[in-house]
């Protein structure tokens, strides 16, 4: 038999219609070609598939790759048949003929890659049956499911490392089929807990750069549902986009303001008939829709190379899931832009959305979970939203903490291409002075308080503070003020790097050196990421209406 590592730029081009690969992929199709196990995160939109799909051409035997979404499945399992590729795959919305006709071509050795719901390895007559097939290797997509501390935990993923136990190896070896992890979204943390809950034995760890810097991040503060849909058509225009909500019928009322502004757009959720769900996805696929509104349910595996926008109308539930939706945009290396419509009652919808085990998902339920794990899950979903939170509501540069968030050692700031640093901007006399306030505020509260008791004392509010923060000099400085206001600022100097916030619960704020010599005015010039102001409310329908009276316009 040929050596299947031998030449993989002849398969690159005869299936995949390539001549050469992109950053990263030829480590991940060698380290896969090579059978040894294998993790590998890479961002989004970089190619991380063709890692498994080009060997599964190469390799005798089956490839299995274990998938969590219908619609991640179905997409590219059409897009391998196209290209010649015998593929298919096995879930719920398999008719028991299909599911037939699938056992029969495994069987038979002409599928090269099969596509599993992870819920398929519950059932004793699948895993019977797979101890018959010639598996060359074991894959499983979207591998930070298997861990409690990513951001979409799925208890069937942990049955994944007893499964790849039944499987026999296409090359007659003892032992399981080598392993291959591929995730876009893990955290050191997430990391360690593939190795270990999969089992992979001295795996290779490939870690790509987690940029997208074609990627231009937007965070705009919104007043409130209103001003969302007053805004939602000029940010998705004649753009090929994405819109996500986060309840069903918020997708459904984006769809609605979009074509009412005349930009026709599909709806996409779990709660619509599979028949329904399955013509959006293979329309936008194919071109013929060009702006889907939808829950987190649609997304994973879509590979429109021209996506221009995403925007997300609600808060998404943590900053793992944001930052993989975010990269269906830009696929193709042109521009594209990531708008976050921020409002912080959407905090609440994201709470109750997780206290009631309610995410729009079409495969996920709670239903006969112990009810301490179940606590425990809920709990760090609570913890993950609480730093998307901290990203929308941030003053640092949005690249930067998102990569910071991924241990990506590339992160730097300012970026130049976020909402953040393009506030950044020298301050006026003014800016300067009331900077000035806070920083000494700061320094006469003993550098011994977190943001908000330190903003409550510059307002003045002090029902509730320390005795010793009531009578300060600098309490009421700023009492004509908002505390949030104060905070906002607080958060701001802290991206300048004239504060310092402990990295404990506490988040004790201190000087750094250039704050001291800020506070003492010995800098005539101080460059800042200017807080936004909170925008006034504005009704849904009065939007709706001036919409309308938009388009009537000769």
């Amino acid at each position: 038999m040929t050596d299947p590592a031998a030449d993989p730029f002849g398969t690159l081009r005869r299936y995949f219609g390539h001549t050469s690969f992109r950053a990263g992929q030829r480590d991940l199709v060698e380290a896969v070609l090579e059978g040894r196990d294998l993790v590998a995160v890479m961002p989004t939109g970089s190619g991380k598939s063709l890692g498994y799909q080009l060997p599964a051409v190469r390799l005798p035997g089956l490839t299995l790759v274990v998938s969590p979404l219908i619609a991640l499945m179905k997409d590219q399992v059409d897009d391998l048949n196209r290209r010649g590729i015998a593929a298919a795959a096995l879930h719920s919305q398999v008719s028991g003929d299909g599911r037939r006709q699938v056992w029969r071509a495994a069987e038979q050795g002409t599928l090269r890659l099969l596509y599993v719901a992870p819920e398929r390895f519950r059932s004793v007559a699948f895993l019977g049956w797979l101890r018959g097939l010639p598996v060359s290797r074991f894959v499983v997509d979207e591998a930070h499911c298997v861990s409690q501390w990513g951001h979409d935990f799925r208890p069937d993923y942990r049955r994944l490392r007893a499964a790849s136990l039944e499987c026999r190896r296409s090359d007659g070896q003892p032992g399981r089929p080598p392993m291959a992890a591929f995730t876009a979204t893990a955290t050191p943390e997430v990391r360690d807990d593939i190795v270990d809950l999969l089992g992979l034995t001295a795996p290779r760890v490939i870690v790509a750069g987690f940029d997208r810097p074609n990627i231009r991040l937007v965070v705009r503060p919104v007043s409130g549902e209103g001003e969302k849909h007053q805004l939602l058509p000029g940010l998705v225009g004649a753009r090929r986009a994405l819109v996500y909500a986060a309840t069903r019928r918020g997708a459904e009322e984006a769809t609605g303001t979009l074509c009412a502004a005349g930009i026709p757009a599909a709806t996409y959720h779990a709660g619509l008939p599979d028949t329904e769900r399955s013509r959006v996805q293979d329309a936008f696929a194919a071109g013929t829709v060009g702006v889907v509104c939808a829950t987190n349910a649609f997304g994973m595996g879509i590979d429109r190379p021209d996506l221009e926008a995403v925007v997300h109308v609600d808060l998404p539930g943590s900053v793992e899931a944001y930052y993989q939706e975010i990269g269906r945009a830009g696929r193709d290396g042109r521009p594209a832009t990531a708008t976050l419509l921020w409002h912080y009652a959407d905090v609440k919808t994201r709470e109750f959305l997780i206290d009631r085990g309610r995410d729009g998902r079409p495969d996920r339920s709670d239903t006969g979970i112990d009810p301490a794990e179940l606590a425990r899950r809920k709990e760090l979903e609570h913890r993950q939203l609480r730093r998307m939170v901290a990203y929308a509501d941030g003053a640092g540069c949005l690249r930067a903490t998102i990569l910071r968030y991924f241990g990506d050692p590339a992160a730097r700031e300012p970026c130049g291409a976020c909402s953040t640093c393009d506030r950044r901007a020298p301050l006026d006399a003014a800016g300067r002075l009331f900077l000035r306030k806070i920083l000494a505020g700061v320094a006469r509260a003993g550098e011994r308080y977190g943001a908000r008791k330190v903003a409550a004392m510059l307002a003045g509010e002090v029902e509730g503070l320390p005795e010793p923060l009531t009578r300060l000099s600098t309490t009421g400085l700023l009492r004509h003020e908002q505390p949030r206001t104060i905070e906002r600022w607080i958060a701001a100097a802290c991206a300048a790097g004239l504060l310092y916030a402990s990295a404990d619960k506490y988040r004790t704020l201190s000087l750094t050196r250039h704050g001291r010599e800020v506070m003492a005015g010995h800098v005539d010039e101080v460059t800042l990421a200017i807080p936004v102001a909170r925008p006034q409310r504005v009704g849904r329908r009065a939007a709706v209406r001036r919409t309308r009276k938009r388009r009537r316009r000769p």
